[in-house]
């Protein structure tokens, strides 16, 4: 895979159980760059998970793994990030960001990034 997307993980979890966890695991597995930012401060292998909102560039993709509530304190986050894409996991359907993405021309998906990684649409 030559087209390594950078992506900020919202809702990463120090928790194995948690899908944001095998998330940052298979991006980082698939030689992309990931910034996880969580509720607590920890670790996902090599991947810190911050808590703060830190500033980055060239984000490719933003993968949600927050409920819509959760989401809203992220919104002016997520958008002065300018990613292409917002990957709504299952369970973070949220038609006001959507809505928001798409008006600054940021592409919107519903999917599961886990899947999008094994099949090769990532």
């Amino acid at each position: 895979m030559s087209d390594k997307k950078k992506t900020v993980v919202l809702g990463a979890s120090p928790n194995p159980d948690r899908y944001s966890f095998l998330a940052v695991n298979k991006l980082t597995a698939h030689g992309h760059p990931v910034v996880a930012i969580g509720k607590k401060a920890a670790q996902i292998g090599n991947i810190p998970i911050s808590t703060d909102h830190p500033s980055q560039e060239d984000v490719d993709t933003v993968t949600l793994y927050m409920n819509p509530g959760n989401q809203k304190e992220y919104y002016d986050y997520i958008m002065n990030l300018h990613p292409k894409r917002i990957i709504f996991n299952p369970g973070t359907e949220n038609d006001e960001l959507a809505k928001m993405a798409g008006e600054k021309g940021i592409d919107t998906l519903e999917a599961c990034t886990l899947v999008l990684l094994s099949t090769g649409q990532y």
